[in-house]
């Protein structure tokens, strides 16, 4: 697959995931891979969900577009922000002032069922057909989240047979369900409950909602780890158990820590084994293509791993 055609065979890629999978830190990859081939990037978090601008060493993101780096542009959108901008251009901006002081737009946006959601996504909408950006990436919600995010147009139009939030509902559905125009990126972790929610999520997106759904961003994976020097816990190697024995002798350490380094190497081999039956899981319930990233040790990939993280992902679209 051309990445360049990735990028640009879509107009939105909304990416969706569980909690602490790295959604967030890989559409920061994302749009760092898209900008190395020099596109023009709109990264966009919904609701202050995220943490897209820290990724890249910044600040928390406002309503206005922020740089983040070279080609990437930010903001994060608020349903409260949108209705206000959503007045002002109907000619109603006299009206937002008081409706502030009052609290009637919290009002508005949060106790009214679906209306958040529907302000949020004709953001979204608006962006798209301004052509902002060569690339939209969208940091969604948590998967539970998401889904009633991206179900909130279908509701609505249940619920409203006519009028302008009828209308917002028909244009954010036909937003949704055109494969030119929007796509979902699933983001999980090679663990049992990730992989049962992204399964879940995906046949729940297709069949109650009618989006696309693009390749599967598979974080963490353990098979693909940089290798930085002899590492005798590195599951990498076919017959690592007789590696690390090697090893050991050859180090000539005391008992004790030999002990450590093999319950240590065995561990890993465990979770690398663990590791292949949910790829295998994933592959047989979920015929997606797949992006993988390796695993980063640590407290959590930081701005200096964009750039490896976005040549991953680069290198995995051109195999696809």
């Amino acid at each position: 697959m051309d990445p360049s055609a990735f990028f640009t065979g879509t107009a939105v890629h909304l990416v969706a995931g569980k909690g602490g999978v790295g959604r967030t830190t890989l559409t920061a990859a994302l749009g760092t891979a898209a900008a190395r081939l020099g596109l023009e990037v709109l990264l966009v978090e919904i609701e202050d969900w995220g943490g897209l601008a820290a990724r890249f060493g910044g600040r928390a993101l406002g309503y206005e577009e922020t740089v983040l780096a070279d080609r990437i542009r930010g903001r994060s959108l608020r349903a409260e922000d949108c209705l206000v901008e959503y007045l002002c251009g109907h000619g109603l901006g006299r009206l937002t002032g008081p409706m502030i002081d009052s609290g009637l737009v919290e009002v508005i946006t949060r106790g009214t069922p679906g209306i958040k959601d529907i302000l949020l996504l004709g953001k979204i909408r608006q962006l798209e057909q301004s052509r902002c950006a060569d690339v939209i990436l969208v940091d969604t919600p948590a998967s539970g989240h998401a889904l009633s995010f991206l179900r909130s147009p279908q509701g609505l139009l249940d619920a409203v047979g006519n009028g302008p939030v009828h209308d917002q509902a028909v244009a954010a559905l036909h937003l949704l369900q055109d494969a030119a125009r929007c796509q979902v990126l699933l983001v999980t972790t090679l663990e049992e409950t990730p992989v049962n929610e992204t399964i879940e999520t995906a046949f729940r997106l297709e069949d109650e909602i009618g989006v696309h759904l693009g390749p599967v961003l598979v974080n963490g994976v353990l098979a693909r780890t940089p290798r930085r020097g002899p590492d005798p816990s590195d599951p990498s190697d076919t017959d690592r158990s007789g590696a690390v024995d090697r090893w050991i002798r050859e180090a000539g350490i005391d008992a004790a820590l030999a002990h450590a380094v093999q319950r240590a190497s065995a561990f890993a081999r465990r979770r690398r084994d663990a590791q292949r039956r949910q790829v295998l899981r994933l592959a047989e319930q979920l015929p997606l293509p797949r992006l993988e990233v390796a695993h980063r040790p640590g407290a959590g990939p930081g701005p200096d791993d964009l750039d490896e993280l976005a040549e991953e992902l680069l290198d995995g679209l051109r195999a696809c």
